[in-house]
């Protein structure tokens, strides 16, 4: 199913929740909005769903208009964050509920229930109650509600976020492959960021109620074009510049001056720019080594996680500067100079 948002507000009293949304998820895509809470994520997917009725604006599916279609009538199917299960049924009771809400004959109800209990490993959990299963398992039973209708897409709200960070990172894997393997267009709501770069075809980045980018992750992450993108998308340096040179992508900056192979489109020599390099684009010079963009600063402390160290830093400016070490072997200390460099393509720089 492909899904279209054409211009799409939704206001509550004086309150815009949304803001003149456009947005196209293709057949078959897991497209992620990602934000922080209270900027118009969940009202886009209830709106989608059939469960909101938007201010202006028009919603298609496949194509057609679905204005003032009921829920149940538009061919998807929406999964909780609280799962949203009934206590007092049985997992199979519960998957089975939406087959029989649409008149499935009890043959074809039970093999589509068993198929996709085996499909999500909780047939063994059939007879059970919702109270008698792990978050874990009522999520998978959740999902498996959801897939038995057979929907052309699956709306999932923060579905993830009641569970522990091991069982989290086990299930998005899950359900993206669910996605995929029953080429499902899947629209997710979440804040978490590792969720969505790790999981999404595509990313729409929301903040106060309207997108500030959509991209793949890589896009969002490398390429943030704004510096909301930048900063939420991921841990960043930030800092102003100011255009030396166009043609050679030079920049004056509190840092000293650095090349940067990604400059807007549209920019002159002597604008001004925000300029975004992420901590692990950063790698420490030996001595003697040299580099197209160096940068010396002095080590303000210093934090071992094993596989990574996060050093803090004070630059030229004065100001502190972030960065990790990768597979660190403790050469760095605090109170040390040391001189770092960063690639042109690591620099980005956005219009402030």
């Amino acid at each position: 199913m492909q899904i279209r948002v054409e211009h799409l507000t939704k206001c509550y009293g004086e309150t815009a929740a949304l803001q003149d949304i456009c947005l196209t998820v293709e057949d078959g895509e897991l497209f992620f909005l990602l934000g922080p809470s209270g900027c118009g994520k969940t009202t886009l997917l209830r709106s989608i769903a059939g469960f909101e009725t938007p201010t202006s604006g028009e919603i298609f599916l496949d194509g057609k208009p679905v204005a003032g279609t009921p829920p149940s009538q538009r061919d998807t199917a929406m999964v909780f964050q609280g799962y949203a299960l009934f206590p007092h049924m049985t997992v199979r009771e519960n998957v089975s509920f939406g087959l029989e809400m649409q008149g499935i004959s009890k043959e074809e109800c039970a093999t589509r229930v068993n198929k996709v209990l085996d499909e999500l490993q909780i047939r063994e959990f059939a007879d059970r109650k919702p109270n008698q299963l792990s978050g874990g398992q009522q999520q998978r039973v959740a999902l498996a509600r959801t897939l038995v209708v057979h929907p052309g897409c699956m709306l999932l709200d923060e579905p993830l976020a009641n569970l522990d960070a091991k069982l989290r990172r086990d299930m998005r894997l899950e359900i993206r492959n669910i996605c995929k393997e029953n080429h499902l267009t899947g629209i997710y709501v979440t804040h978490d960021r590792a969720e969505a770069l790790s999981m999404a075809d595509r990313i729409a980045v929301f903040r106060n109620g309207h997108i500030e980018q959509i991209g793949t992750p890589d896009e969002v992450y490398r390429h943030p074009k704004t510096i909301f993108v930048a900063s939420f998308i991921g841990d960043t340096n930030l800092r102003e510049g100011r255009v030396l040179d166009t043609k050679e992508g030079t920049l004056e900056t509190p840092l000293g001056v650095l090349r940067s192979a990604l400059l807007p489109a549209d920019v002159g020599d002597g604008d001004k720019l925000a300029i975004s390099m992420r901590p692990e684009a950063f790698r420490v010079l030996k001595e003697g080594e040299s580099s197209e963009n160096t940068l010396e600063v002095t080590i303000r402390n210093v934090d071992y996680l094993g596989e990574l160290s996060e050093h803090l830093a004070t630059g030229a400016d004065g100001n502190e500067l972030k960065f990790y070490e990768i597979n660190p072997r403790g050469a760095v200390r605090s109170g040390q100079r040391v001189r770092l460099a960063i690639s042109p393509e690591d620099v980005v720089c956005m219009k402030p």
